[in-house]
């Protein structure tokens, strides 16, 4: 790492725009190879979509695993790439993609950058800015969440979870065994979440108030209760934490401006899984290809293709198909 002025330079073989499963993957893929790398995230921890929306769900459609839970999968993760050593830059959003020699330059906020030979762009769903409501607004950071990093911290709280979808209610049947309390408002009267889920709610220690809506937070440091709108009148509740499962606007971002041939909002790519642009390559959920099918196990399929395929760019001559890792030294495998 340099530093140019107030500005951090890393530099690295392959940088990974995501730190989502297959990001993480990619990069594990790519050190297999022999190739260093950097992984670039907005959120401030690994994981994507996962650590923010449902780490505390279990997730049954990866190979190998009956169920796994979203924390532990990405925990798992975080550990396969770690002998290889991922320089993570977290909390900070890629904004400009620039040619930088025969590699690329990634701007990220506040004034860092990336060189890299190549890039693999593992965004998910590109953007997600939080979906929010006027009574919260003053208080995100104070109280008000759009997710839960860890369920123990809200130990003995009282906790409002706002929103009807599978998030708000896999977050409420979570704490409702940590939480002093837990109230659910929501502002219809049914539910957008799975119907398994939504019926052990109602028969969990819950308060579940439906076609109501927090009009306001009260407190003066951080949240210490919410004003509650019902057709009955207003209530209001006592909360040290309001969690606002209310969805994620999406959309590309600054990707956008990068000079990528996109569909429909996602960034298209051929079976190599490269884009247009020479050495940057797309995967996941972020990238188009005829038949693609959107899971987290081909994600992984895509990652693997992206980092075996940018070994044959960067090192000519290469083999494209790696070898086994069974024949690799222990010592570099977790």
């Amino acid at each position: 790492m340099d530093q140019v002025g107030d500005r951090m330079t890393t530099t690295a073989d392959v940088v990974v725009v995501g730190a989502g499963p297959a990001g993480l993957y990619a990069a594990c893929c790519a050190g297999l190879r022999g190739l260093s790398s950097a992984i670039v995230d907005a959120l401030p921890e690994p994981g994507g979509q996962i650590a923010a929306l449902y780490p505390e769900r279990r997730i049954h459609d990866i190979a190998g695993h009956v169920a796994v839970r979203g924390r532990d999968l990405v925990d798992d993760l975080v550990a396969q790439v770690a002998p290889f050593e991922p320089h993570y830059l977290l909390g900070r959003t890629a904004t400009s993609l620039t040619p930088d020699g025969i590699g690329w330059c990634l701007g990220l906020e506040g004034g860092a950058r990336v060189r890299a030979e190549a890039v693999v762009i593992a965004a998910g769903l590109g953007r997600a800015v939080p979906r929010t409501l006027p009574g919260l607004r003053g208080y995100e950071g104070r109280g008000v969440a759009h997710h839960v990093p860890r369920l123990e911290e809200h130990r003995d709280r009282d906790v409002v979870v706002v929103g009807g979808g599978d998030s708000a209610v896999d977050w409420a049947l979570a704490l409702s065994p940590i939480a002093r309390s837990v109230t659910v408002v929501h502002r219809r009267s049914a539910f957008r979440a799975h119907e398994h889920s939504v019926k052990r709610m109602y028969a969990a220690d819950i308060r579940v108030l439906t076609e109501a809506q927090v009009t306001a937070c009260t407190g003066v440091e951080r949240v210490e209760g919410v004003r509650v709108w019902t057709g009955d009148g207003e209530l209001e509740l006592p909360a040290q934490a309001v969690v606002a499962a209310l969805g994620f606007i999406t959309n590309l971002g600054p990707i956008a401006r990068w000079g990528l041939r996109v569909e429909d909002n996602r960034i298209v790519v051929d079976r190599a899984m490269r884009t247009n642009l020479p050495r940057v390559y797309a995967i996941g959920d972020i990238c188009t290809y005829d038949g693609r099918v959107p899971l987290i196990s081909v994600g992984f399929g895509d990652a693997a293709t992206a980092a075996n395929h940018a070994v044959t760019e960067l090192h000519p001559g290469s083999r494209l198909a790696p070898e086994h890792s069974t024949d690799r030294d222990p010592a570099l495998l977790p």
